[in-house]
């Protein structure tokens, strides 16, 4: 099955609300930005420690897992935490 922009912002979705406090305030918007498209993720303030993770390595990881799925379709995408 072929994942689009909006299957894997709906995995993305799904990774970050399962990592936090409250996923009910998880956001996700993707924006186009030089032939890439750039997912923006927004979560409540106390849970911006369980994306990240110790020495970034979990918002690493999740960034990893997105650029490969993206990939595989011929994509480009980029993860960015905003605060």
């Amino acid at each position: 099955m072929k994942e689009n922009a909006t299957g894997m912002k709906e995995l993305l979705t799904y990774i970050v609300q399962n990592l936090v406090d409250h996923p009910d305030q998880v956001s996700v918007t993707e924006r186009a930005s030089g032939g890439e498209t750039v997912f923006e993720v927004r979560v409540a303030d106390g849970d911006m420690g369980k994306v990240i993770g110790r020495q970034g390595r979990i918002v690493k990881e999740i960034r990893i897992l997105m650029r490969a799925v993206a990939q595989k379709q011929g994509k480009k995408v980029s993860v960015d935490i905003m605060d």
